[in-house]
């Protein structure tokens, strides 16, 4: 079995520029797609965002804010909540953290790609997309070194490059590549 037919849980990180890509992704991520996903993106606390409701009218996958203590399951799509750190339990739930902010970012995707790595190793698959400040490059170099799967969007196409660029420079094992093929990796698990 490949390894890619092995990941149990994706999470998505994004700061600038992200939303675009995400919405790209969403509609043509297949219909039976089964493995749960996680969205980390930096969100403004003080907006009543929507995100929810916007990700939900993308894709026919069910789209939930994350709450504390609840289960990861096939078939769904968890937002990090604005700022509250997104971390992942031995028993596969998720957990709320008010802690200090990690580079100036409360989520911070380093603390979500780190907490998951841990519990679900080479089985998780991180994917770095736009953003302007290096929160995520931290959690890649220490998911590649448990195994998972690193995908950073090609920062050609992002439409805030220096997140990817931090996540390339800082990696010495990445796949670099277009919305297309983020996409196409997905569709392949």
């Amino acid at each position: 079995m490949a390894q890619d037919e092995m990941i149990e849980l994706v999470i998505i990180g994004g700061s600038s520029g992200s939303l675009d890509a995400i919405l790209k992704i969403l509609p043509e991520l297949r219909v039976d797609f089964a493995v749960p996903l996680i969205v980390v993106m930096h969100r403004n606390i003080s907006s009543n965002s929507l995100l929810e409701e916007v990700l939900a009218s993308r894709t026919h996958l069910k789209v939930v804010e994350a709450e504390e203590k609840e289960m990861i399951t096939p078939g769904y799509i968890y937002i990090a909540p604005p700022d509250y750190h997104l971390l992942i339990e031995k028993d596969h739930t998720l957990s709320l953290d008010y802690s200090e902010k990690v580079n100036y970012s409360r989520p911070s995707i380093d603390v979500s790609f780190e907490s998951a790595a841990e519990i679900y190793r080479e089985k998780l698959a991180c994917i770095i997309l736009s953003g302007a400040n290096a929160d995520g490059t931290k959690g890649v170099v220490y998911a590649s070194n448990v195994g998972s799967k690193i995908i950073i969007q090609d920062p050609a196409e992002a439409i805030v490059p220096f997140m990817p660029e931090q996540a390339i420079v800082q990696t010495s094992v990445n796949n670099v590549l277009s919305v297309k093929g983020i996409i196409s990796f997905l569709n392949a698990l």
